[in-house]
């Protein structure tokens, strides 16, 4: 690869520019070209050694751009892929692969699908599974995707070639690559990463709506830590996330209001032997999971 393309260089896109940088055999030998709505961020980027060189994704000429890349990334929210997908395909050549970096992925093939057209055939949707609380650029680090996994969902119509050199890109981040259906994809993830982060949003939201909010975060310890470090997370592209996986997360929060219910029947009934026997289960499992048994 001699020439990365990256729309948001934010945490994700960041990550796997210096991931590229840092894997490098011959340093200097790959262009990292960052796009972006934020001159400071991209100022950043480029002050910071993660791309070579910061564009405005509005206003680049991305015929230039965009001539001779192997690939193209699109690291930003899911809700802008549709805009970025219309305004690249004019300038796409055969050899350039797409892939994305949403967390969401039916939404994003079926978009891909009606904008690309006969080139739809070079888009491999993309998830990695890795980030941090915090966003922005001054987040990334090269490090990022090492050991963690990241999914492709390509499509009957992708090309051999387009999944072989996706899948090359992210084994030199470090990632483990697997693949899966689109649709298994999103309701895998609405259950253990979506409504997760959408209870932790929830809690903190609650709390801090409350007249004693200052007293209860001043007691807050590594529990409350714990469970709500994700509600730290990027606003913007988990709005996009939630909307876009809309059908699955409705069924897991349904899914987990029935288990609070019988939660809060066992609460009622002062049924100790049920909350022990279900923290027990939540126990185990959790412990299994941890230990790599699960």
């Amino acid at each position: 690869m001699k020439k990365i393309v990256i729309f948001g260089v934010g945490l994700i896109g960041g990550s796997v520019a210096l991931a590229l940088k840092k894997a490098q055999t011959k340093p200097g030998s790959m262009q990292i070209i960052g796009l972006g709505r934020n001159p400071a961020s991209l100022a950043s980027a480029l002050q910071l050694g993660v791309i070579d060189a910061g564009l405005d994704s509005e206003q680049a000429d991305l015929q230039t751009t965009l001539a001779d890349a192997d690939v193209i990334l699109i690291a930003a929210p899911v809700a802008q892929t549709s805009g970025i997908l219309a305004r690249i395909k004019p300038h796409l050549n055969p050899h350039t692969v797409i892939t994305d970096a949403g967390s969401t992925k039916s939404d994003v093939l079926a978009c891909a699908q009606t904008i690309l057209v006969e080139q739809f055939n070079q888009f491999v949707g993309g998830h990695p599974i890795a980030g941090a609380e915090k966003s922005g650029v001054t987040a990334a680090r090269a490090d990022l995707f090492v050991g963690k996994n990241v999914v492709l969902t390509p499509s009957a119509n992708t090309q051999a070639d387009a999944l072989a050199r996706v899948t090359e890109f992210w084994q030199a981040c470090g990632a483990k690559v697997s693949s899966m259906p689109a649709q298994a994809h999103d309701e895998i993830f609405a259950s253990v990463s979506h409504l997760p982060h959408l209870l932790a949003f929830a809690l903190v939201d609650e709390l801090a709506a409350r007249p004693n909010a200052a007293e209860l975060f001043g007691f807050a310890a590594s529990g409350f830590r714990d469970f709500t470090r994700i509600a730290g997370s990027h606003p913007e592209m988990w709005r996009d996330i939630s909307l876009a996986n809309k059908d699955a997360l409705l069924k897991e929060l349904a899914a987990y209001q029935d288990e609070l219910a019988r939660l809060k029947t066992l609460l009622q009934n002062q049924d100790g032997a049920g909350l022990e026997a279900l923290f027990s289960r939540a126990s185990l499992a959790r412990n299994a999971w941890s230990d790599g048994k699960l």
